[in-house]
């Protein structure tokens, strides 16, 4: 499978999260003209006017996070759902946290056609979280932020991990691994210049 060997590749050598992308055929969470181009390591549009990332990249970014089987997630930044996909056979719950109402309702109908029944997608302004759920053992932003933001890191359990890029937004950012303890967060950088869209704040209406 080529994803497989692009992600081997990139360095992900974690089994179960290579079996959960074994597990979740990409090209049903890209668009009719991208189907050609789904099993290729490079990101690829959705509607609007957004991209999904590259399969690599969900890779590294999955095995950072180091999901336990009992874990509750929470991600922000939907998409078309492909990243919660692999999320959810790696968790034993997937929130997910998407401002344009268009890619929810993708993102919904194709987790429902695939019978991935432990993820709920949610219309709403990831920049703030999901204070109702908290608190979450795993939380993973798709969007880069300057600093991680505080309101998300107050909703990380103690022991609870935070995988975020940081940096810019019209430049490359950096991953980063923040880790909540008794004193306070711990900052790691994976070294991995990677390029999202920005945190924005609020829905986009519609």
């Amino acid at each position: 499978m080529r994803i497989l060997f692009a992600l081997r590749q990139r360095g992900v050598t974690d089994a179960r999260v290579l079996t959960a992308f074994e597990k979740t055929d990409r090209a049903e969470f890209v668009s009719a003209p991208f189907v050609p181009r789904a099993y290729e390591d490079v990101p690829l549009p959705i509607a609007s006017g957004q991209t999904t990332s590259q399969p690599s990249v969900v890779g590294l970014m999955t095995q950072a996070l180091d999901v336990q089987p009992r874990d509750k997630v929470l991600e922000v930044g939907t998409g078309t759902g492909f990243q919660a996909a692999i999320l959810s056979r790696l968790a034993r719950r997937v929130y997910s946290l998407e401002r344009q109402r268009a890619l929810s309702q993708i993102a919904r109908e194709t987790h429902a056609r695939l019978g991935l029944t432990n993820i709920t997608v949610i219309t709403g302004d990831g920049s703030l979280g999901l204070p109702e759920q908290a608190p979450f053992d795993r939380i993973l932003v798709t969007a880069a932020a300057e600093d991680p933001p505080g309101p998300l890191l107050a909703q990380l359990r103690e022991g609870g991990r935070m995988v975020v890029p940081v940096g810019v937004s019209d430049h490359m950012q950096q991953l980063v691994i923040v880790t909540r303890t008794a004193a306070g967060y711990d900052y790691d950088d994976l070294s991995m210049p990677v390029r999202f869209v920005p945190l924005v704040e609020g829905v986009e209406p519609g």
